[in-house]
C-alpha cells in the first residue's frame, strides 16, 4: 500500500508534466497551424472576391414553393443583381426541379424575371432532417438541429463570401459565422418560438402546435412550457450570430428584440407586395354576378382554412331565411401545394366542406398561375385571411391593393401593420372567431356603393409602403454592411 502511494506521488508530477509538454509541443503548434491555414483561406477568399465579385449564398431549401417567403427571396436576389452586377448568386436548396423550370415558375407566379445564367443552385440531399414529420416529438428542437445538419452539408459543398438566410433557419448562423468566416444576414418572417405560443400552451388551448393530449394534462403542459423556454434561450444564442437581421413587420420585430436582443442590428423591411399592377385593376363584378370571397394562402395548417369554412357555416346560419343571398355567395380558396401532405390537406378541407353542407358554396383553386390570380382579383368582392398571428400578411396587402375589401385575423401583422379599422380611415375589417367573420362578411355585403368605394380607396392608398420598390430600397440599405470589403 505504501509502495503504491509512493509510486502515485512520484508519477503524478510526471503525468502533469507530460500533459503540459503535450499541450506545449502538440496542441499549441496544431492550433497555430490551423489558425494560419484558416487565415490564408480567408485571405484567398478576399482576393478572389476583389477579382471576381462576391459569392452570395441564400439559404432557402424550398425556393420553388411559390409562397410569400419565396417572393422575398427572388425579389431580394433581383435587387442584389441590379445593385451589385458583379455578384455571383448561389441558392442552397433541396428542390430537384431544373433551374429553368424554377425560374419560369418565379416569373409565372411572382412576375419576377431573372436570367438563368446569373443563378447557381447548390443541391442539398439531406431534406429529411428538416421536415417536421420526421420528428413526431420535440419537433421544434430536433427540426432546428436538422437545419444545422443541412447547414453543414451546404457549407461543405460551397463556402460563400456572404451568407443570407431567407427561411428563418437560425441554427445555421453559427456554422457560417464561425466555420465559413463570412458575414451573416437573415430575413426573419416568423420567430420559431414566441411568448404567444407559450401563452397558448400555458392556458392549455388546443391548436396545430399544441395537441389535445398535452392541453388536457397539467404535467405535460408544464413540461412543454419548460421545453419552450429552453428552446427560446437556444434560439436567442444562435440568433445573435447574425450580423444583420431583417424582420418583416412590427409584430416579428417585437418578438425578435425580446429573443435575440439585437435592436441596433435589426431592420424592419416590409416584404415586397405586388401592389403597383394590382392597384390598376378594375373590378369586373356586376350586380348579377355571384358574391365571390377570395382567400389566397398556401395550404398549410397554420393558415387555418378550416376557420374560413366554419365562418361560411356560420354565415349560412345567419342567412337561413335568405336562401337567395346565400346561393349567390361563394368562397374561393386559392393556394399552392408543396407536397403530398398539402394535397391531403386540401382533400380534408373538401371533406370538411361536405360535412358542413357548404360544398356548393366553396371552390378550390390549387397552384393557380399569376394570370388566373389576376382574373380572380377582378371577379371577387371580398377577401378573407384566417391565420392567427400571421407574421405579416402579403396576401392581405395584395387583396387590398386589388380593390377587395379584406377581413383578416385580429392578430399579428394585419392588426399591427396593415389594416386600420377606425371609422373615417377604415381600410378593412378584423375578426377572430367564425361567427365574427360571418358577421363581418354580412356587414361588407350590406355596405352602400359609396361606403365600399371609400374603404377601397383608403386601402389602396395605404399599401404603397409595402410595395416592391419600398422593399428593394430598405433591403439594399440593410445588407450594405455585408457587401463591404474590410
Amino acid at each position: 500500500m505504501i509502495f503504491e502511494l509512493l509510486t502515485l506521488v512520484v508519477m503524478l508530477p510526471m503525468m502533469l508534466m507530460g500533459v503540459l509538454m503535450f499541450g506545449a509541443f502538440v496542441i499549441v503548434p496544431c492550433a497555430f497551424i490551423f489558425a494560419s491555414w484558416y487565415m490564408r483561406i480567408k485571405e484567398r477568399k478576399l482576393q478572389r472576391r476583389k477579382k471576381d465579385g462576391a459569392n452570395i449564398a441564400f439559404f432557402h431549401p424550398y425556393c420553388n414553393s411559390g409562397g410569400g417567403g419565396e417572393r422575398v427571396l427572388w425579389v431580394a436576389i433581383k435587387a442584389i443583381l441590379t445593385r451589385y452586377p458583379d455578384s455571383n448568386i448561389y441558392i442552397y436548396t433541396v428542390d430537384t426541379a431544373e433551374p429553368k423550370a424554377i425560374l419560369d415558375k418565379v416569373q409565372n407566379v411572382f412576375n419576377v424575371k431573372i436570367e438563368p445564367e446569373r443563378i447557381n443552385f447548390v443541391r442539398l440531399y439531406l431534406q429529411k432532417v428538416i421536415e417536421p414529420q420526421t420528428y413526431p416529438y420535440f419537433t421544434l428542437l430536433l427540426q432546428s438541429f436538422g437545419t444545422m445538419i443541412l447547414g453543414m452539408e451546404a457549407f461543405m459543398k460551397f463556402n460563400p463570401d456572404i451568407y443570407i438566410d431567407t427561411m428563418g433557419c437560425a441554427f445555421t448562423y453559427p456554422i457560417f459565422r464561425y466555420l465559413a468566416q463570412c458575414p451573416v444576414g437573415c430575413y426573419t418572417h416568423y420567430p420559431t418560438v414566441t411568448a404567444a405560443m407559450m401563452r397558448r400552451v400555458k392556458h392549455r388551448l388546443v391548436s396545430y402546435n399544441n395537441s389535445s393530449v398535452i392541453a388536457r394534462n397539467p404535467l405535460l403542459t408544464w413540461c412543454k412550457l419548460l421545453y419552450y423556454k429552453m428552446f427560446g434561450w437556444l434560439y436567442g444564442v444562435v440568433g445573435r450570430c447574425a450580423d444583420i437581421v431583417m424582420v418583416n413587420g412590427t409584430w416579428t420585430e417585437e418578438h425578435i428584440h425580446e429573443l435575440w436582443k439585437r435592436p441596433l442590428d435589426t431592420h424592419r423591411v416590409y416584404p415586397p407586395c405586388e401592389v403597383s399592377e394590382l392597384k390598376t385593376l378594375r373590378s369586373l363584378v356586376r350586380d348579377s354576378d355571384p358574391i365571390r370571397i377570395l382567400s389566397v394562402a398556401q395550404f398549410r395548417p397554420e393558415k387555418d382554412h378550416p376557420l374560413m369554412l366554419q365562418a361560411m357555416y356560420e354565415l349560412r346560419n345567419l342567412l337561413i331565411k335568405n336562401e337567395i343571398l346565400w346561393n349567390k355567395i361563394k368562397l374561393v380558396l386559392v393556394g399552392s401545394c408543396r407536397n403530398a401532405a398539402d394535397e391531403e390537406r386540401v382533400q380534408n378541407l373538401r371533406d370538411l366542406a361536405k360535412h358542413l353542407a357548404i360544398e356548393e358554396n366553396v371552390q378550390f383553386t390549387v397552384n393557380a398561375s399569376y394570370c388566373q390570380l389576376l382574373q380572380l382579383y377582378q371577379t371577387s368582392a371580398l377577401a378573407l385571411h384566417a391565420m392567427w398571428n400571421e407574421h405579416f400578411g402579403i396576401s392581405v396587402v395584395e387583396c387590398m391593393a386589388a380593390g377587395l375589401i379584406t377581413i383578416a385575423h385580429r392578430s399579428g401583422g394585419p392588426l399591427a401593420d396593415i389594416i386600420e379599422t377606425s371609422e373615417g380611415s377604415r381600410t378593412g375589417f378584423l375578426a377572430a372567431e367564425p361567427d365574427e367573420y360571418a358577421r363581418a362578411i354580412l356587414e361588407v355585403i350590406a355596405l352602400s356603393t359609396d361606403e365600399k368605394r371609400t374603404i377601397i380607396e383608403a386601402a389602396r392608398a395605404s399599401v404603397d409602403r409595402f410595395s416592391e420598390k419600398a422593399f428593394v430600397t430598405a433591403f439594399l440599405r440593410a445588407v450594405e454592411p455585408l457587401m463591404r470589403i474590410d
